[in-house]
């Protein structure tokens, strides 16, 4: 496909966009662009494709993608940090939160939000290295060759870093159990 792109058809790049902008949008939401996950998903594919003759051929795009989203998330939180109040991100936040089926038992809805509030709370306590590899192995289901292409580290590394943040999280979430199968925490 990128070879099609690089040959001048432009509807090749927008089943690249197609194929990848729900990943991408849950990769930037996941990285802390909140309200802004659309505008970081834009302006990376725009970067993407600006710096397609720079892709490695037989390289997998999809990693590629998400380091460029990884970075375009991580400038447009800085900026939005300096020009946002506490509140006017914790209001941002709050609107990016999913929304609950009717058909949801309360009780369990209540608890799937506290689940959620307290992971991401414990994310936010881990160093960006270990937030970054828990996300794209994680929240956006990359295996391990394709985080470790993403975020340009090697394989080992990931591992590393992997399990050192998954024991700082179970440190951070101590009455939080594994579900059957280890899917999730409670």
């Amino acid at each position: 496909m990128i070879a099609r792109v690089r040959a001048g058809e432009p509807e090749a790049y927008a089943e690249l966009v197609r194929a990848h902008t729900g990943i991408a949008l849950r990769a930037a939401a996941a990285l802390g662009a909140g309200a802004d996950a659309e505008d970081v998903v834009q302006q990376a594919f725009v970067k993407a494709y600006c710096a397609l003759g720079r892709f490695q051929d037989g390289a997998a795009f999809k990693p590629w993608l998400m380091s460029i989203v990884a970075n375009e998330t991580r400038n447009t939180v800085r900026t939005a940090a300096r020009q946002r109040t506490l509140a006017g991100r914790e209001a941002a936040f709050a609107e990016a939160e999913p929304l609950i089926p009717d058909a949801a038992d309360p009780a369990v809805a209540a608890l799937n939000i506290e689940r959620r509030i307290a992971l991401q709370s414990a994310l936010k306590k881990l160093s960006e290295e270990h937030r970054l590899v828990v996300t794209y192995r994680y929240l956006l289901e990359l295996d391990e060759a394709e985080t470790a292409q993403a975020l340009g580290w090697p394989r080992g590394t990931v591992k590393s870093r992997l399990n050192r943040a998954l024991r700082k999280l179970g440190r951070l979430l101590p009455d939080f159990q594994p579900r059957e199968g280890g899917e999730e925490y409670e």
